[in-house]
């Protein structure tokens, strides 16, 4: 069964590939949905996938590319809609 997780991530986190390292992992994993700039500063991602391999997504979103320095991170549970087909970065 697939679930959704809404995740803000808040730190060193914009103009250091993070968006092509999310897209990168989720492809990995085959995680749907997408990852986008927020203007406060913050990473916004939202995936969709199994539990298990939403939980390993996030441990790689934690840790972020090299250049970055991931401070907080907030995820948000929720039910699957199956609306993605695959995983994006969105403007």
């Amino acid at each position: 069964m697939n679930v959704r997780c809404h995740v803000r991530l808040q730190g060193r986190v914009q103009g250091v590939g993070f968006r092509w390292f999310a897209r990168q992992q989720a492809q990995l994993l085959g995680c749907t949905g997408f990852v986008r700039n927020d203007l406060s500063g913050e990473v916004e991602v939202l995936a969709e996938g199994s539990r298990p391999v939403l939980d390993d997504f996030l441990t790689r979103l934690r840790q972020g590319p090299s250049g970055a320095r991931v401070s907080n991170v907030e995820v948000e549970w929720q039910e699957s809609t199956g609306e993605f087909d695959r995983f994006q970065i969105h403007p």
